[in-house]
């Protein structure tokens, strides 16, 4: 396996849209490391970048010891020693489970007799023993990911990129499958970069958690520090959907129109509240740092229910574990914590 570094990687596309701007990133050897951001933030087009299907126009990436891509060179996709699995499992329906499975092996020419070996070991990492003559049709969602999946990890890749590789699936199945997943990475020492839009399970399955923001990095960090302690609003708003209110701070007050909440800072910025730091307490309720709203949506959860109140000119979202207020309730509101961010 082999560490994955990128320094100060950009890519301008021929009409001058930017896709990428100073990317640096250094993956660990046997790190598991999820790429999220919203759409256009450039997740995507750094892994294929990574992958080779892309060119940087600037900076470089080394695979292990080797520059695989900089401002003059870029080595082929299939000469990089990676391997990738996309949301589409895209096996070939002509051939048989080990014959998709063995796919790479034949191309590197590697012997019958080797190949066969190869192809039951690999399907036995994935859970799928003895399926080598099996018609993928036959297969399940879950079982042709894993094939595929086996397929990527056969020739035994430096690395391996997963872009939205459990997306198509259905909720229980991706759920389990993100624990063998994780599982089955850790125990194989592999260096892992995974493309996600689910937020959940980036946090879930990652060592680090890479915040993507218009080509740019938002935030490097562990699932518990990218969640506990955002370094901007829009990874506090992204990541876990924090109430952000322009205004000011000052003497320990922030004041936004009539609504006033004790925060630290000073200047002009903005508040950023996770759902997760607002108590729901009945009735109305006056003072700094107590407000008062009415209840706009209620849903429940089975960990938390998700509850929007607002409050003059501000909806806040709350997570409460408490009693789930109705609809058109009036409620007060205490805010435990809160991130203030100077403009």
């Amino acid at each position: 396996m082999s560490a994955i570094t990128i320094e100060n990687l950009g890519l301008r596309y021929p009409d001058g849209t930017v896709g990428l701007d100073g990317i640096d990133l250094a993956v660990a050897d046997g790190e598991f490391v999820a790429l999220v951001g919203p759409s256009g933030s450039g997740k995507t087009t750094l892994l294929r970048t990574v992958a080779g299907f892309l060119t940087p126009t600037a900076g470089s990436i080394a695979i292990g010891s080797d520059i695989v891509a900089s401002e003059r060179l870029s080595t082929p996709p299939e000469s990089r020693k990676l391997g990738m699995v996309f949301q589409q499992h895209a096996l070939w329906p002509h051939r048989s489970v080990g014959r998709n499975v063995s796919y790479p092996l034949e191309l590197a020419g590697v012997a019958k007799s080797e190949r066969a070996k190869k192809v039951s070991d690999v399907l036995e990492l994935v859970g799928l023993p003895g399926l080598e003559k099996r018609d993928p049709a036959t297969l399940s969602g879950g079982q042709r990911q894993r094939v595929a999946l086996a397929r990527a990890l056969v020739s035994s890749p430096r690395a391996l990129l997963l872009d939205e590789a459990l997306s198509a699936l259905d909720e229980p199945l991706r759920d389990r499958l993100r624990l063998e997943l994780r599982a089955l990475t850790r125990a194989a020492g592999l260096t892992v970069v995974h493309v996600t839009h689910d937020r959940t399970e980036a946090l879930a399955l990652a060592d680090r958690v890479v915040v993507l923001d218009q080509g740019t990095i938002a935030q490097i960090g562990t699932p518990e520090d990218v969640v506990r302690a955002p370094e901007s609003a829009f990874v506090a708003r992204f990541l876990s959907d924090a109430t952000l209110v322009d205004g000011a701070v000052a003497d320990g007050t922030f004041t936004s129109g009539s609504l006033t909440l004790t925060a630290d800072g000073t200047g002009p910025g903005t508040l950023a509240i996770l759902p997760t730091d607002i108590d729901i307490v009945a009735g109305s309720m006056d003072g700094t740092g107590d407000i008062s709203g009415t209840v706009t949506s209620s849903l429940f959860g089975r960990d938390a229910s998700d509850v929007l109140i607002h409050c003059g000119d501000v909806d806040f979202r709350c997570s409460t574990r408490g009693r789930r207020p109705e609809v058109g309730e009036t409620v007060g509101l205490s805010v435990r914590r809160s991130f203030f961010y100077a403009h």
